[in-house]
């Protein structure tokens, strides 16, 4: 239950970092966060091969709503910021930890998906001053329908990969 709860508080402080901080030094506390987990909560054989799955879809999920033109970002180039690639390593710590109860049934992660992922992407544009080319309620029907479907893969891959 404490570990549960710690990784629960860290991802958040990491998600803070990252959207506040951007791709600056404040990048080290969501690095921070990674190590902790990796060394308390969890541990790299255990969750290594997950957290670089993650990773990598979500860095070419975000990639390709940024070439879609979903996301405007300030910086220029044809990858997402770093600060978003680090947060989905951060996202992937919670698998199987604080939010290893959403992943049965899998309609039960469909859910959180749908509303989380899109809450999350608001506020993160909030903060971290990103626009959305297509528009604020476009743009969140259309995250809640990718997460819909994202978050429960996400979960599949937290139960295939690592143990």
């Amino acid at each position: 239950m404490l570990k549960t709860l710690a990784n629960a508080v860290l991802f958040q402080c990491g998600w803070f970092a990252c959207v506040l901080g951007g791709d600056s030094a404040w990048l080290l506390l969501g690095i921070a966060v990674l190590a902790v987990h990796l060394l308390w909560i969890s541990s790299w054989s255990g969750e290594g091969q997950m957290m670089l799955a993650v990773t990598l879809l979500g860095t070419v999920t975000d990639t390709t709503l940024r070439a879609f033109g979903v996301f405007h970002f300030s910086m220029p180039g044809p990858l997402i910021p770093f600060w978003l690639i680090l947060l989905w390593a951060l996202l992937a710590t919670t698998l199987r930890h604080c939010l290893a109860w959403s992943a049965q049934p899998w309609w039960q992660a469909s859910l959180l998906g749908a509303a989380g992922g899109p809450l999350s992407y608001y506020a993160g544009s909030q903060l971290a001053g990103v626009s959305f080319g297509y528009g604020t309620a476009p743009t969140m029907i259309g995250l809640a329908l990718l997460w819909a479907m994202l978050f429960p893969v996400l979960h599949w891959i937290a139960g295939q990969l690592g143990d």
